[in-house]
């Protein structure tokens, strides 16, 4: 007997209607009796000769209206499990070859460099040879890489080569390689000019050291050229992050005194109206709104030691976060008990959104919408926009 598949599983496997997990099936294929599948309308042909090898990517064999699909239902049963359901929107994908940061793996062996994600559940390096997510200037910096790195990496060792497109070019960063005197100095400001970078900084163990910097390195948020710290964290895409900044902007409405909570850089904060306060645990990231956003009022804080409380938050009229992957349960304790009327809630995490969406619910907040938004095209990390109001 055939057994339709029904979902997609959190991790990437088909499920069928019985149960069983099968690789690569999507919703629409059929599991036939002999075990093998039956294609349906959501399969195309992945168009990376690395997938599905390559770590990068888990979903390429699924079509744009699959994938949004599966994006919109991870949301929809995480949080089911919480017994809230609400208005899921379309999602939004950003296109290939769009992402602006990468962290890869590099390896000197057998006489070359290997340059790329690892496989998936593994620490073999995938040499990349073409990519369908990596912005083409990212993806351009590969090849004079390979080169550097055969004169900067230890035999048989690995590094980290971390990818960022900053406003002025690629800001590159680079850990495990060795650099000796002043030629190998000069050798770092020769692949820098010579290939247009931005910054290049160096980590021994003990975090990024700048070792080439022509001019102060910027990204814009809003109007505004924010300096960007070595590491600090970016949205993966500027057409992602103008689909979260679009739903923030609509969540909050015409908020006048809103308070955007683990700011980051300021992607929120520096995009909406009012008069703005922006709470950060990282000091060099704050430190950089501080000195580059004078319209927004910037806290130094650790929201997970020391949480905004109900009292503190009563003079703002709107909340924005964007919280790690732990989601923010203390925080969200505090706000459930706050009167203020209306917050954009941003998630990289469907089920930590979820377990927090319902504390604010059970506090008294309507869960308006959920717009899923794939920044990570192909994987299977799905992250959201969402409104809650009083």
């Amino acid at each position: 007997m055939s057994d339709p598949i029904i979902r997609i599983a959190a991790r990437g496997d088909g499920v069928s209607a019985s149960g069983k997990h099968i690789a690569f099936a999507v919703p629409g294929d059929t599991l036939l009796e002999d075990g093998t599948i039956q294609p349906g309308p959501g399969h195309q042909v992945p168009p990376c000769r690395h997938f599905p090898i390559c770590g990068g990517c888990q979903l390429q064999h699924l079509t744009d209206a699959a994938y949004a699909d599966y994006c919109a239902s991870r949301i929809i049963g995480a949080l089911a499990q919480h017994g809230i359901e609400t208005e899921v929107r379309p999602a939004y994908l950003s296109p290939p070859r769009t992402r602006r940061r990468a962290t890869l793996r590099a390896l000197k062996a057998g006489g070359g460099i290997q340059l790329g994600f690892n496989e998936a559940g593994t620490n073999r390096i995938i040499d990349l040879r073409e990519c369908h997510v990596l912005d083409q200037r990212l993806f351009a910096m590969l090849g004079p890489l390979r080169k550097l790195l055969a004169t900067i990496l230890p035999n048989k060792r690995s590094g980290e080569v971390q990818l960022t497109l900053a406003d002025q070019g690629v800001d590159l960063g680079l850990k495990g390689v060795s650099i000796e005197g002043y030629e190998g100095a000069m050798a770092l400001n020769d692949f820098a000019e010579a290939n247009g970078l931005a910054r290049l900084s160096i980590d021994d163990g003990i975090g990024p050291e700048t070792r080439y910097e022509p001019g102060p390195v910027t990204v814009t948020l809003g109007s505004t050229a924010m300096a960007l710290p070595s590491g600090a964290f970016l949205q993966a895409t500027a057409d992602g992050e103008a689909a979260l900044v679009e739903s923030v902007r609509e969540a909050i409405g015409d908020a006048q005194r809103p308070v955007d909570l683990f700011a980051g850089l300021g992607t929120f904060a520096l995009s909406v109206g009012g008069k703005v306060t922006a709470a950060e645990a990282a000091r060099d990231v704050a430190l950089a709104l501080m000195t580059s956003a004078r319209t927004v009022e910037v806290q130094h804080r650790d929201l997970y030691r020391r949480p905004l409380d109900s009292a503190e938050l009563a003079p703002f009229d709107a909340i924005i976060l964007d919280p790690p992957r732990s989601g923010a349960l203390d925080q969200i304790k505090q706000i459930a008990a706050s009167g203020v009327q209306r917050i954009a809630y941003v998630s990289c995490n469907p089920a930590t959104f979820a377990r927090d969406a319902e504390v604010l619910v059970a506090g008294g907040y309507k869960l308006d919408w959920v717009r899923p938004v794939g920044q990570f095209r192909w994987s299977t990390h799905v992250e959201l926009a969402s409104a809650f109001s009083r």
